[in-house]
């Protein structure tokens, strides 16, 4: 059982703050930058064990709390002048330790062993042959898959360490010390390619961290509304509903908790898929919410007239949500905290090792509403993964419409306007979206996609219905399958469907003629155009 709580810890070098999450007891994962680090995380949530990830150079108070420490891969050397290093010496606390790639480079390199560059950079599957029985490699077969990512290799071990288990090309593919709980596997067991990766990361994670099974649903909900109770004492909440499951989801966990002191405002800004305002709206107050709904799309029409820019409408369109908002929520006596939906991806992405990412689109959320309106922050979420969401909003009943329904961006069908937005675009829009998602339940795709949508180009074309020539506008279809949204490849439907779905859309919406399939990936694409 465990108890959420939240307390800030400033790295005086780094200048930047992170926010430990519970005393849940966890497994620990010092993030050095890779592109894999999330995803080792979201393996041990998988094996029902409570872990997190900080910065390599988190140094705060540590107690029995910590079961085990990972150090993850990087894109940077060991062989640096001036190498990342954790910003604590957790081999003299007695903890369990496994390095990753990078990571065990680094404890061969920091106990006296050395590190050299590859003769060739080893990317790809590798195949493991054990040299020695150890707790890490239990149960792992004989050449087993394992996936490689490492422009430098381990040369020699330190004294005090052994060799268990090589491949083809490097002699020392995973390490142990012979009499303390540390390791290290030169190869990625968190990825998909490693075939038997997830049960080496079992093998640490409970044979020798000694971790027991116990993040549940049922157990975050009891615990979490036990804190939010404690954190919001007598105080009531208000919280922006989206229509989108991580807003849904957080309302049903404050409502469990605080039940009529939870105050939902959802707002129609004009950029919502067809009939979506009215009924979600409707989804919400069946499920006993408190929830005003906001009919403000003249007012989000008027402030995105004229502009074309993405940044200036994503921009515009959470200015007015914030006016809008505010002047709703003012309404309502006693608030002393804002509800948000924040989950931990986002959390992870503030504290990133490399800082904050490079903007590619600014996101439309509840930024600055803390502060304009003097609240404070209650966030039931931001220890969970996306996954990790929809299992709790299901195991509070939320409808599955809404807990089933794909990532929907907050700026609406204003990013799926490219160009210039009005209420007629957007009619357009909305009426050939609905065919697509329609036609993706009818012939039963929609679960089988992560995100799908229609987007409006603003390009015309010349095209014939019946005798008469027609100048009318382009839809593009986009769909796309994605564990996390980080990734995405575009989804290879039928010819039949896409030919009965462009089929529909021109001959029910008026101003259509022609329709395409965008099959662009992400990278180098994004999901959305805009």
């Amino acid at each position: 059982m465990f108890q959420i709580y939240s307390y800030m810890i400033i790295d005086e070098e780094k200048k930047q703050t992170f926010i430990p999450l519970c005393m849940q007891k966890k497994i620990l994962i010092l993030d050095f930058g890779s592109q894999y680090t999330q995803l080792i995380a979201r393996r041990i949530r998988e094996l029902e064990v409570y872990c997190e990830v900080v910065p390599y150079y988190f140094n705060g108070e540590t107690g029995d709390e910590i079961l085990g420490v990972i150090f993850s891969g990087s894109p940077r050397s060991v062989r640096e002048d001036e190498p990342i290093s954790p910003g604590k010496d957790w081999f003299s606390i007695h903890v369990p330790v496994l390095g990753i790639c990078y990571g065990a480079q680094f404890i061969a390199q920091k106990m006296g062993g050395e590190v050299s560059p590859s003769t060739v950079r080893e990317y790809g599957r590798a195949h493991l042959k054990k040299t020695k029985n150890t707790m890490l490699l239990d149960e792992i077969r004989e050449s087993s898959e394992v996936w490689m990512s490492h422009s430098d290799t381990i040369t020699a071990l330190p004294a005090g360490f052994d060799v268990i288990a090589t491949t083809e090309t490097i002699p020392v593919a995973a390490f142990a010390h012979e009499s303390q709980p540390i390791f290290g596997v030169q190869f990625h067991p968190e990825v998909v390619h490693s075939e038997q990766g997830m049960q080496i990361l079992k093998n640490f994670v409970f044979s020798v961290c000694g971790a027991t099974p116990n993040w549940t649903a049922s157990n975050f909900i009891e615990e979490s509304i036990r804190s939010i109770r404690q954190q919001t004492g007598d105080q009531n909440v208000v919280l922006g509903l989206s229509g989108g499951v991580d807003s849904s989801v957080a309302a049903l966990l404050l409502h469990e908790a605080i039940g009529s002191r939870l105050f939902c405002i959802f707002v129609d800004n004009g950029l919502l898929r067809k009939n979506e305002f009215r009924d979600v709206l409707h989804s919400y107050r069946d499920m006993g919410l408190q929830v005003t709904g906001v009919d403000a799309k003249e007012r989000f029409y008027a402030g995105l007239d004229g502009l074309s820019d993405p940044e200036q409408k994503r921009k515009t369109i959470g200015r007015i949500f914030i006016e809008v908002f505010e002047e709703e929520a003012h309404k309502i006596e006693n608030v002393g905290f804002l509800g948000q939906g924040t989950i931990y991806p986002d959390v992870i992405e503030s504290v990133s090792v490399n800082g904050p990412s490079v903007t590619i689109k600014s996101h439309h959320n509840v930024g600055g509403l803390p502060e304009l309106m003097k609240l404070k922050v209650v966030e039931p979420l931001r220890s969970l993964f996306k996954d990790e969401v929809r299992r709790l909003g299901s195991a509070l009943g939320l409808e599955p419409n809404i807990l089933n329904r794909h990532p929907f961006p907050g700026p609406g069908l204003a990013i799926r306007i490219l160009g210039d937005v009005n209420a007629h675009k957007v009619h357009i829009l909305q009426e050939a979206d609905a065919i697509f998602i329609g036609a993706l339940k009818e012939f039963d795709l929609y679960n089988k996609v992560w995100q799908a949508g229609a987007i409006l180009l603003p390009v015309y074309s010349v095209g014939v219905m019946g005798d008469e020539r027609t100048y009318e506008q382009v839809i593009c279809l986009r769909a796309v399958s994605s564990s996390d949204g980080m990734t995405a490849d575009w989804v290879d439907f039928p010819h039949s469907f896409l030919a009965e779905v462009s089929n529909r859309i021109i001959n029910r919406v008026k101003g259509i003629n022609r329709v395409v399939y965008d099959i662009s990936s992400k990278p180098p694409a994004t999901i959305e155009w805009e």
